[in-house]
């Protein structure tokens, strides 16, 4: 999911850790983040060693990480060209690979990422494994472990945008999918992170006219399923926007605020166009030291709609609701240890 749940930060020095960190950066979060931000379909921020990374769309996948969450700096691509079945899974791919995500489990970094053509259905989400995330670690090395999911010409979904779960029991799934008929979940392997079985059913979440780009996170009880509606890829005119249902079963149903199932069109705005932040999209969720942060790309009207990452604080409401506080609240605290 893409959900990075809280890990411990040392115990001695923490208090004067924290407080060097905050004063530190106090300057930097009065101007937002800096450094290297252009991105496109983030994936889950992540932790490894004394680094936050993150990954997006782009040739070969991009990478950035940063030691705050405030200077963020670019890294090297996940592949210098892609393996060999994508190109034969998706005929015209070309090794822009779109809309990455990854978790961390059994010792490894999983990362799900999608390939495909604009306004097709022919598609795949394949599957690259790491022990470390960090470019100078020895053991720092992208295993290519080959596709997960694939749609052809003439199903009824789209294997695009992989969100990668974990239930409140431990085990895996993967929710992805683009307009045509909506999202999808399937279950995932434990020890592959592939299907059980070729013909492993599907279950459908969410359905509208324009939808894509769900994020899965589980909280006290509920599972949340975030997605987007409307028209990304079009800068200061693109439409954007965040929608949010949520269901006992990771397999849903998921309802919006009002009782909606979200596979008749339902979903609750969560975030839209506000001032500079046009068309926000991709949400991911940390959980960090004991508080939610929600990051996403959106379009910056002071830069041309140029795809821009950001991050703020999750809220929820008393009745268990994701809400966006009224400020924009930057992270606090001392980055932690491997996630």
């Amino acid at each position: 999911m893409k959900t990075l749940r809280q890990n411990l930060a040392p115990r001695c020095g923490l208090a004067a850790l924290a407080s060097a960190w905050l004063l530190s950066s106090a300057a930097a979060f009065s101007a937002g983040l800096q450094g290297d931000l252009r991105i496109h379909d983030p994936s889950t921020l992540i932790r490894c060693g004394e680094r936050y990374y993150v990954f997006d769309t782009g040739s070969g996948i991009i990478t950035k990480s940063s030691a705050d969450l405030v200077s963020w700096s670019a890294g090297p691509r996940v592949f210098d060209s892609p393996p060999g079945w994508t190109t034969n899974s998706v005929p015209g791919f070309r090794g822009f690979c779109w809309a990455p995500d990854l978790i961390f489990t059994n010792g490894c970094y999983w990362l799900y990422y999608s390939v495909s053509t604009w306004g097709s259905p022919v598609s795949a989400i394949g599957l690259v494994t790491n022990p470390t995330l960090d470019p100078a670690a020895p053991a720092y090395r992208w295993t290519d472990r080959g596709l997960v999911v694939q749609s052809r010409a003439g199903d009824v979904f789209n294997a695009i945008d992989p969100s990668v779960a974990r239930d409140a029991s431990g085990n895996l799934w993967l929710a992805f999918g683009s307009y045509w008929s909506g999202i999808k979940l399937v279950p995932l392997d434990s020890t592959t992170g592939k299907l059980p079985a070729p013909d492993t059913p599907r279950d459908s979440l969410a359905w509208n006219t324009s939808i894509e780009a769900a994020c899965l996170h589980y909280r006290a009880g509920w599972y949340y399923l975030f997605v987007n509606w409307d028209r990304c890829c079009a800068g200061v005119n693109s439409t954007y926007n965040l929608r949010v249902g949520r269901s006992r079963q990771i397999t849903g149903p998921y309802l919006d605020r009002v009782g909606k199932d979200m596979r008749e069109g339902g979903g609750t705005l969560f975030l839209g166009t506000t001032g500079r932040y046009i068309g926000p999209g991709h949400l991911g969720i940390l959980e960090d030291r004991g508080t939610n942060w929600f990051s996403y790309h959106y379009y910056d009207a002071n830069r041309g709609g140029r795809p821009t990452l950001d991050l703020r604080r999750l809220d929820w409401t008393e009745d268990g609701w994701p809400a966006v506080p009224p400020n924009r609240c930057p992270p606090r605290g001392q980055p932690g240890q491997p996630g």
